[in-house]
């Protein structure tokens, strides 16, 4: 089976046992790896409604057929297991070398089942495995664990680890790796941690079978090459996405004061150009040949930012400094905790401070207070005090004081960094996504702000899906960087040939296109089975978009309407084969090769 090991690495800490199971060449063809062989295991193997926080879950570290081959950017890693967040599917895209040395050690995914006793970590070196005790670095950062593990292990041996917020089981917790790669935004940290799993070390020196190697090369250099070529590359290497703050604020999406508003007095202090004039080192992911990770100083050293960490951490809370975003970003980066929810997490209780909830909140903390901010995160971290609440994640925390109707998140997922009070398709693309509230699955907003803006046409629904099946069915399984796509226009026909090239399979953009759908079926019924019952309700935006206008910038008095999204939604379902409930129909499941999907699924809910 060329492109793929055949094997999947099963490690059960609570016997303290591995073993080595064999890839089913039909699941490799039918969901090809990374999210879709997790959500096939998960889906398979899990007990309905089992407490994702108990041993009986399952941690997924899943790579695809062109994870650890040359070309554009195949140095990535799905991280997988019920969410402690959402109660539903959970995953994360993490870049490290753990996913080249796990191929390159013969294995396409490892599976992480029961709870160790004390602290482990798992060590793989080709085909011999050990569970080592972890019990020094129990308490320490995500950071020094790293040090200390290649320390030991060496240099070539690539770790994955959590912090003190997975160890603590704050819902969202995530792995950690090179310093500044952070994966799993739906609690797979706090999963780890409760497995008592401090850190999985990976060393792999074997060879990924390709079906034909010479073709394969070729084409990898060419792609590469094209990417590298690109008009676009040249200011892509200066600023990353950090330059995505200047355009949010002129398209008016930039979330500020908790995405009251789409504009921040102060985004030049905080956006690309500042992190090109501050930034001290440039580091990519492997086999990555568009680094996006810029460095720039902080309070206790330096780490690396994006966008998505500036925007929540600066303009959603009123910070209008780079350097002291950079250091809520690297206590978020050190302690393991997802940089997007935390700032989501800060910037409601800032909020709530200002509608009058300090007395249920117990402190009262000012949009842009950076001082309280950096306490709070670290009281988050370590469930101390208040920390407690705040770990619960945005959704909890509001059930728990108030103020649902400025809490952003779909299905206990806080909202990743555009405002969508006028991006329609953006709020359709947040609402379906399969972990809940995340903008990676479909980037819609970038073609949104260049259509009709307030549209809810058929278009745009049929947009959001594309760019899922993409996602999902695409660079999510075979498992790669959407960025050489995205950012540089690299052709989405590469993919198809390096896939043939590595697998000898003819793959259209119509196989990749049944497999997302397939997957995104199958995920959406796991949802579905886990809570027992489903509605439109879920697929919906945050209420602030529909309830409160934006009051200020080029489009004031933008908002959501209701009724309109729900027609947006209409479409979205009927292009899908769901019905008008969102759930996908026995006719629909079938053609996807799920009819043993529906059996089960019917148990829960009438299809």
């Amino acid at each position: 089976m060329p492109g793929w090991q055949g094997s999947i690495l099963r490690v059960n800490l609570t016997k303290r046992k591995w073993v080595v199971q064999r890839l089913d060449p039909a699941v490799a063809r039918d969901f090809i790896g990374g999210r879709g062989l997790a959500a096939k295991i998960l889906w398979d193997e899990l007990p309905p409604g089992v407490d994702p926080l108990s041993p009986h879950n399952k941690l997924i570290f899943a790579a695809g057929p062109l994870t650890g081959l040359p070309g554009p950017n195949f140095g990535k890693l799905v991280v997988a297991a019920k969410s402690p967040l959402t109660g539903g599917y959970g995953d994360g895209n993490i870049g490290s070398w753990a996913a080249v040395n796990l191929r390159k050690a013969g294995y396409d995914a490892l599976v992480v089942e029961g709870r160790a006793e004390r602290p482990v970590y798992i060590f793989i070196d080709g085909d011999k495995v050990e569970i080592l005790d972890a019990g020094d670095y129990w308490g320490l950062n995500a950071w020094a664990v790293e040090e200390k593990l290649q320390k030991i292990h060496g240099r070539d041996a690539a770790v994955v680890t959590i912090g003190p917020a997975g160890e603590n089981l704050v819902r969202f917790a995530t792995v950690v790796s090179h310093k500044g790669r952070s994966g799993g935004r739906p609690g797979m940290g706090a999963v780890m941690g409760s497995k008592n799993l401090k850190a999985v070390v990976v060393r792999g020196k074997g060879e990924i079978p390709l079906a034909d190697k010479a073709q394969y090369q070729k084409l990898a250099v060419e792609a590469v090459k094209e990417g590298s070529s690109s008009p676009s590359y040249s200011f892509w290497m200066r600023q990353g996405t950090n330059s995505t703050v200047e355009w949010a604020q002129e398209a008016s999406v930039l979330p500020t004061y908790n995405y009251t508003e789409g504009q921040f007095d102060e985004f030049n202090k905080i956006g690309g150009a500042m992190v090109e004039k501050l930034e001290t080192d440039l580091k990519a992911c492997p086999l990555c040949f568009m680094a996006c990770g810029h460095w720039v100083p902080a309070e206790s050293g330096t780490v690396e930012v994006d966008y998505e960490n500036i925007a929540m951490l600066g303009s959603n809370l009123g910070i209008g400094d780079l350097q002291k975003i950079a250091e809520l970003n690297r206590i978020a980066d050190t302690m393991g905790m997802d940089t997007i929810s935390l700032g989501n997490v800060l910037g409601f209780v800032m909020e709530a401070s200002e509608r009058g909830l300090e007395d249920k909140l117990g402190f009262v903390v000012e949009w842009g207070d950076y001082e309280a901010a950096r306490q709070l995160a670290y009281d988050t971290a370590y469930r101390r005090g208040v920390g407690d609440l705040l770990a619960e994640g945005v959704k909890r925390i509001s059930e728990r004081i108030g103020g649902e109707d400025f809490a952003i998140h779909v299905k206990g997922l806080e909202v990743s960094a555009y405002d969508c009070h006028a991006a329609p398709a953006m709020a359709l693309a947040y609402a379906t996504s399969p972990i809940g509230a995340h903008h990676k699955d479909a980037w819609v907003i970038s073609w949104e702000v260049k259509t009709d803006r307030m549209g809810y046409t058929r278009e745009k629904a049929a947009k959001v899906v594309e760019l899922q099946r993409i996602r999902g069915g695409w660079f999510e399984t075979f498992v790669g960087c959407r960025l050489p796509w995205v950012e540089v226009g690299l052709s989405l026909d590469w993919y198809p040939k390096l896939f043939k090239a590595a697998t000898g399979l003819d793959a259209t953009p119509d196989y990749f296109n049944e497999v997302g759908d397939r997957i995104y079926a199958l995920i959406r019924a796991f949802w579905i089975r886990e809570y027992g019952w489903w509605n439109r309700e879920m697929d919906t935006p945050p209420k602030k978009w529909f309830k409160q206008p934006l009051s200020r910038g080029p489009l004031k008095g933008a908002h959501l309407d209701y009724d309109s999204y729900n027609k947006l939604l209409d479409y979205y379902y009927e292009i899908r084969g769901w019905d008008a409930r969102g759930v996908p129909t026995q006719k629909t499941l079938e053609r996807l090769g799920l009819g043993y999907v529906a059996e089960q699924l019917g148990r829960f809910i009438e299809l």
